[in-house]
C-alpha cells in the first residue's frame, strides 16, 4: 500500500470524486482518500511510476490540487494557511470594480474592465463548471455559482455578478483556512513517528530507518530524539515526554527494563533501548494506522447530507428555471428579466456547500480534540455513536483497577514472625509466574538464595507445595490446605485476594494481596451517570467477594463474577437484550476482545491492553486513564449538538431567503450572505469543537489526607511504594 499527501484539497465533495476517478484507473486499487489528513493510499497493479498519472487525473477534477513533495509539519499560522494567491486576484479585481464603478465613463470600457475582473477572480469556478458540462456533471456549486453571475452580466448587474465571484472566493479561503486548520491538528498527532533510529552495531552506531530495526537491536535514543520503535529500557532511570502517546502533559519515569513505547520523546540523558517489536507492529504505526482510518467511517449525519446534497441541487435548478419561464406566462404585465434576476437570486442562495463542508469538518475535529486527550476514535461513526450510549460495562482488572497486585496485609499465627512468614512465602513463591506470586516476591523484595530451596511443584488452580530450609510449605488458597487435612482458622474471612501458608503442616497465617483500584474510577462512574449512563456493569473473573467490594466503592450498579472469557460475551449479550438500548464495553485483555467486537462502542485500554483488543474496539484509550471515556463522551455530544445546530441554522436560512428571493424581496448581496456569509458562520462554529474541553493539569492524589475510601487510600499506597522506589532523573525534569 502506498502512500502520498495532497495538497490543496480542501472540499470534501471533491475529495469523493477523486477517490472515484481513481478507483476507475486499472492499473489502480483500493484508492481510499482520506479527506481529514489529505492522504491518498492505493495499491499498483504494475511496477512503472504512476505518481505524475495520478496527479494529472486529480488535477482534471480539482487543478490546484498536487502530490505533496516536502511535507509541512506542525500547526501552521492564519496567514500561512491563507491562499495567498486568491487572495492577491480576489483584491485585483475588487480594486478593479471599485475603479470601473466610480471613475470609468465610456460604456464600452467599462463593460471591458468589469469582464476583466470577473474573468479574474472567477476564472477557476467557470472553468470548473464547463468542464463538469462537458463531462455530463451538471449539478454543483460552480455550475450554479456560473449561471448565476453569467445571468446577473446578460441582466446588466455588472457588480453584483462580480460581487457574488468575490464573495464566493473569500468564502473558500477562509473554508479552506478552517479545514487545514483542522487538518493540521489530525496531522499533528500523525507526526509522531520518528525519522531515524540510532542503531548500536559492535562499537558502532549507524543511522536507519525505523522499518529497519530488528527485534533484538540495541538502539540510542538521545536528549530530544523520539524512540522509534517499542523496546525495554536498557539504562538506569530516564524521563520521556510520553503526550504525543498518552496525551499526558507530566513527564515519566521508565525504570530500568520497564517498557518504552515509541513515540516517547527523551528527557534526561541519552539512554540504550532494546528492540522489542517491528516498526510495523510498534504503537506508533499502530495509531496512525487508526488516525489515517479515522475519517473513512463516516457518521449517519454525514451520509444523509452527501445524499441530500445530490439530490437538493438539481431540486433548486429546477425550481429556479420555473421560477424563471412560468410566472411571466401566466402574470399580466410580468416582465421576463425580473423573474430571471429572482431565480438567479435563486440560484445563489441554494448552493448547499455550507453543509456539505460542516458537517465533515465538525467530525474530523472531534476525532482531532479527543485525539489530543489520549483517545482514538476509529471514524465518525462512533463519534455520534458515544451520543447513544445508555449503558457501560466494565472489565475489573486493568481498566478499573490497576492490574497490579500489591500485599497489603501480613498476618502470623504462633511463633513465626509475619517477617519471616512473608520471606518463606516468597521463597515458595518464587519460581511462579502468577502476578500474585509476583507481589508476594517484591513486597519481601530481597535476593532470593535458591540453594534452600528443595522440592518444588506448583499444583494447579490450587497452590505451590515446597520445600524451604527442609521444612515442608503449602502457600496457596483454603483448599490447598484441606487437600492436605490442614484446618484453617475459621475466623478469617476470604474478602479479598487471600493465600494461605503452612509449614510442617501446621497453620503458619496468610496474605492478603489486593489490586489497586484507580484513583479516577469513583469520579468517572460518577460523572458518567452525570452524562446521561442510566445503568453501569461490571464483568470479571475474580471472586465474588473481590467484585463486590470493588463494585461497592466503585458505585457500580450491577456485577458479574467468577466468569470465565466466554462469560463474558455470553453476559453481555444477556444484558443488551434486557436493556434493548446502546451498550459500550470497556476491556483490556484477550479475554475481552470478543466483547469488544461485539459491543455497540468497545473501548480498550490501550497502553495496557492486548493487541488484539486494542483491533478489535472502537475507541483505543491511549493513556489507560478511564476518564478520557467520558471526555469522549463529553466532545461527542458537544460534536452532535454542533452538527444539528448547523443544519437546522443552515436550512432555517437558506429556506427563508429562498423564499424571498423567490418574492423579489431581497437581492443579490442578501443572496451572498445567504450562501458565503451561512458557510462561514456554520465553518466557524464547528471549528468550538477543538476547543470543547480545556485541559487541566492532573491533580494529585489524597494530598490533603482526607480520602476515607478503599480506592483513593490504595492508590495512595501504590504511588507512595513507586516514588520509594524512584530517584529522580538527571537534568531539570524530575521524576513523575
Amino acid at each position: 500500500m502506498q502512500k502520498v499527501k495532497l495538497q490543496n484539497l480542501d472540499c470534501a465533495n471533491c475529495a469523493g470524486k477523486i477517490e472515484k476517478r481513481l478507483n476507475e484507473l486499472d492499473e489502480l486499487s483500493n484508492v481510499r482518500l482520506n479527506f481529514s489528513t489529505s492522504t491518498l493510499s492505493f495499491e499498483q497493479n504494475s511496477n512503472e511510476n504512476l505518481l505524475d498519472k495520478i496527479e494529472k487525473e486529480i488535477q482534471n477534477i480539482e487543478k490546484e490540487v498536487f502530490i505533496l513533495k516536502d511535507e509541512n509539519k506542525g500547526q501552521r499560522t492564519f496567514w500561512q494557511l491563507l491562499d495567498k494567491k486568491l487572495l492577491a486576484i480576489t483584491i485585483v479585481s475588487l480594486v478593479l470594480t471599485y475603479i470601473s464603478y466610480n471613475y470609468i465613463q465610456n460604456e464600452i470600457l467599462q463593460l471591458a474592465v468589469y469582464l476583466l475582473a470577473y474573468f479574474l477572480v472567477g476564472w477557476d469556478v467557470l472553468y470548473k463548471a464547463s468542464k463538469n458540462l462537458l463531462g455530463g456533471k451538471l449539478f454543483d456549486e460552480h455550475f450554479l455559482m456560473s449561471i448565476a453571475t453569467i445571468g446577473a452580466f446578460g441582466l446588466g448587474e455588472y457588480v453584483e455578478g462580480i460581487a457574488v465571484m468575490i464573495f464566493y472566493q473569500v468564502g473558500e479561503m477562509f473554508q479552506a483556512v478552517a479545514v487545514n486548520n483542522s487538518r493540521d491538528s489530525i496531522n499533528s498527532l500523525i507526526d509522531i513517528k520518528p525519522e531515524f533510529a540510532n542503531v548500536k552495531i559492535g562499537e558502532n552506531i549507524v543511522q536507519k530507518s525505523p522499518e529497519e530495526v530488528k527485534i533484538g537491536d540495541t538502539i540510542l535514543v538521545k536528549v530530544g530524539e523520539k524512540v522509534p520503535v517499542d523496546g525495554v529500557l536498557l539504562d538506569d532511570n530516564c524521563s520521556f515526554d510520553t503526550s504525543a502517546i498518552t496525551g499526558e502533559f507530566k513527564p515519566k519515569t521508565v525504570k530500568k527494563e520497564d517498557e518504552v513505547l515509541s513515540g516517547f520523546i527523551n528527557l534526561s540523558n541519552a539512554t540504550y533501548v532494546k528492540v522489542q517489536s517491528l516498526y510495523k507492529d510498534s504503537t506508533v504505526a499502530k495509531i496512525i494506522e487508526m488516525i489515517e482510518g479515522a475519517s473513512s467511517k463516516k457518521a449517519k449525519a454525514e451520509k444523509f447530507i452527501t445524499k441530500f446534497a445530490s439530490r437538493y441541487t438539481p431540486i433548486v435548478v429546477i425550481l429556479a428555471v420555473l421560477l424563471a419561464f412560468i410566472p411571466p406566462m401566466f402574470i399580466e404585465g410580468a416582465l421576463y428579466s425580473d423573474w430571471i434576476e429572482r431565480a438567479l437570486v435563486f440560484l445563489v442562495i441554494s448552493c448547499p456547500c455550507a453543509l456539505v463542508v460542516s458537517i465533515p469538518l465538525s467530525f474530523f475535529s472531534a476525532i482531532g480534540a479527543v485525539s489530543k486527550r489520549g483517545v482514538l476514535v476509529k471514524g465518525a461513526n462512533y463519534i455520534e455513536k458515544l451520543t447513544e450510549i445508555e449503558n457501560i460495562i466494565f472489565d475489573k482488572t486493568g481498566t478499573l483497577t490497576h492490574g497490579v497486585f500489591e500485599v497489603t496485609e501480613v498476618k502470623a499465627f504462633g511463633d513465626i514472625s509475619e517477617e519471616e512468614l512473608l520471606k518463606v512465602s516468597a521463597y515458595a513463591e518464587s519460581f511462579s509466574t502468577h502476578p500474585i506470586a509476583k507481589s508476594i516476591v517484591s513486597s519481601y523484595g530481597k535476593e532470593i538464595d535458591s540453594k534452600v530451596i528443595g522440592l518444588h511443584e506448583e499444583l494447579s488452580g490450587l497452590g505451590i507445595k515446597a520445600q524451604i530450609d527442609s521444612k515442608e510449605v503449602l502457600v496457596g488458597n483454603d483448599r490447598l490446605l484441606e487437600k492436605f487435612g490442614i484446618k484453617v482458622d475459621e475466623n478469617i474471612e476470604e474478602e479479598l485476594n487471600v493465600v494461605f501458608i503452612s509449614i510442617d503442616s501446621n497453620f503458619a497465617g496468610y496474605i492478603v494481596v489486593s489490586d489497586i483500584i484507580k484513583v479516577e474510577a469513583k469520579e468517572v462512574i460518577t460523572e458518567l451517570k452525570n452524562l446521561g449512563i442510566k445503568k453501569t456493569f461490571m464483568l470479571t473473573g475474580d471472586k465474588k467477594d473481590v467484585a463486590l467490594n470493588v463494585a461497592n466503592l466503585l458505585g457500580i450498579d450491577e456485577v458479574k463474577y467468577e466468569l470465565l472469557p466466554q462469560d463474558k460475551l455470553s453476559n453481555f449479550e444477556a444484558i443488551k437484550k434486557d436493556t434493548n438500548s446502546v451498550t459500550a464495553f470497556v476491556g483490556d485483555g484477550i479475554n475481552d476482545a470478543p466483547t469488544l467486537a461485539n459491543s455497540d462502542v468497545g473501548f480498550a485500554m490501550g497502553g495496557v491492553g492486548s493487541d488484539i483488543a486494542v483491533k478489535s474496539a472502537d475507541v483505543v484509550i491511549l493513556n489507560d486513564n478511564i476518564k478520557s471515556i467520558s471526555d469522549a463522551i463529553k466532545i461527542a455530544k458537544k460534536t452532535k449538538k454542533i452538527v444539528y445546530q448547523n443544519i437546522v441554522f443552515i436550512m432555517a436560512i437558506k429556506i427563508a431567503f429562498l423564499a424571498l428571493g423567490a418574492g423579489a424581496m431581497i437581492s443579490m448581496k442578501e443572496a451572498i450572505f445567504a450562501d458565503v456569509g451561512v458557510a462561514l458562520l456554520a465553518i466557524f462554529n464547528s471549528m468550538r469543537i477543538l476547543r470543547t474541553i480545556k485541559d487541566k493539569p492532573r491533580e494529585s492524589v489524597c494530598e490533603d489526607n482526607s480520602c476515607s475510601d478503599n480506592s483513593c487510600s490504595s492508590e495512595k499506597k501504590f504511588k507512595e511504594k513507586k516514588e520509594e522506589k524512584t530517584s529522580c532523573c538527571s537534568g531539570t525534569s524530575c521524576c513523575s
